[in-house]
């Protein structure tokens, strides 16, 4: 059996934050608002993976009020939900996601992202594909107020 979910998730980027990406902490003047470590692929992953597994959606599972989640890295998110799906013998077939920023510049981090997101799912690295792209100065993200993301996962299992 095979399951496709569509996970999005976007953030403000404000002063005095860091700003990580699928786990990596890029160099920035502004680092993205959120109660966790707000990071929009992880979320958006988060998301794609239990749509797929019709097991709700990251707020059900990681309630951003929770003081346990405050500044929490979202790859140990994608951890726990990797661990979710197991119980219920889930496979992850493969995750791409598209983050949307006109700034900073991320195709220099876009390997180690892909190395993170694969290590907290325990899948090869060929299983995900993530990618950048901008706006062309338009909309929130082109005029620099914040990054949004996009993924779709595929999951398996042996089931009938």
């Amino acid at each position: 059996m095979l399951r496709i979910g569509i996970g999005y998730d976007v953030h403000p980027l404000v002063e005095g934050r860091r700003l990580v990406i699928a786990g990596v902490e890029i160099p920035f003047e502004r680092g993205l608002a959120g109660h966790s470590d707000a990071d929009v692929a992880a979320h958006a992953i988060v998301d794609a993976l239990l749509g797929a597994a019709a097991l709700g959606d990251i707020g059900a599972h990681f309630p951003p009020g929770d003081p346990s989640h405050r500044d929490a890295s979202s790859l140990g998110f994608l951890e726990a939900v990797a661990e979710l799906l197991a119980e219920r013998q889930w496979r992850v077939g493969n995750i791409d996601a598209t983050i949307i920023a006109q700034k900073p510049r991320l195709a220099p981090f876009v390997l180690q992202m892909r190395q993170n997101v694969s290590q907290a799912l325990g899948v090869d690295l060929d299983r995900v594909s993530i990618k950048a792209t901008t706006t062309d100065r338009l909309g929130f993200e082109g005029q620099g107020q914040g990054i949004a993301a996009h993924a779709v996962a595929l999951i398996e299992n042996d089931s009938p």
